[in-house]
């Protein structure tokens, strides 16, 4: 669904509903896909600028994918629920807990497994493919752990292009925030920004209202030259992702 509204005739929205994503079921792996991937193949949802991949998936006790190469991709993981541990090729070893964020830029070529080490409890996760703004490089791996307390009821900056106010440094020209609200009515105001004109908002659990659409969990919204910014209007206690792309 797309709408222009007459006050910006530039401003662009399309909603893409949780329900009409792709969906995967491979009895240990449960996977929605926003954009085509893998087997699943829409032609009207490839990606949005340089975002290229946003997958909600939900791994059985003991399940996951065993090692298996990337390159020439930035690739973050953002745990929903249990655990899930990561080995690579750098020599990186770690287990991912809810509120943990891993980035990895795949550059000239990274291996890793990753799987979820309980035996009872099921992991569920999203994991978020940019396309680079070079190719090569030197692998990098980054966790970050959201800080509860302060990044409530705000916006707060996890990756950046330029690496300012504490973000992580990517190797994309883009923003990827988190968002939280903790009270049943919170309005935040994402400023325009002439330079990532585009935007992908993501929402992880709750529900929200923006630029007229309404959002709920696993719903995601392209929004491009918003000039006037535009508010995150949530109506429960909701998480979610905003993405600022070129």
């Amino acid at each position: 669904m797309n709408h222009n509204s007459s006050k910006n005739p530039n401003l662009s929205i399309s909603k893409r509903a949780a329900e009409e994503r792709g969906f995967s079921d491979h009895g240990w792996l449960q996977a929605r896909f926003t954009f085509s991937f893998a087997d699943y193949y829409d032609k009207n949802h490839m990606g949005f600028r340089s975002l290229k991949v946003m997958n909600n998936d939900t791994i059985a006790p003991g399940g996951g994918f065993p090692d298996h190469p990337h390159s020439n991709m930035e690739i973050f993981t953002y745990i929903i629920e249990g655990k899930l541990s990561h080995r690579d090729s750098m020599g990186n070893e770690a287990t991912l807990t809810p509120g943990k964020l891993q980035y990895m830029s795949a550059a000239s070529g990274i291996r890793h497994s990753e799987f979820n080490p309980s035996t009872n409890n099921q992991t569920t996760l999203y994991q978020i493919w940019l396309e680079p703004n070079m190719k090569g490089g030197e692998p990098l791996y980054f966790e970050k752990s959201l800080d509860t307390e302060s990044t409530k009821n705000t916006l707060t900056l996890l990756y950046s292009g330029d690496g300012r106010d504490n973000s992580t440094k990517i190797r994309q020209d883009a923003e990827i925030s988190y968002g939280e609200t903790c009270t049943k009515e919170k309005t935040m105001f994402v400023e325009a920004n002439q330079s990532l004109p585009h935007a992908w908002l993501q929402i992880i659990s709750g529900e929200t209202e923006t630029l007229g659409e309404s959002l709920k969990t696993g719903d995601g919204l392209a929004i491009s030259n918003a000039h006037d910014g535009f508010n995150i209007n949530s109506k429960e206690n909701t998480k979610f992702l905003l993405f600022r792309l070129c």
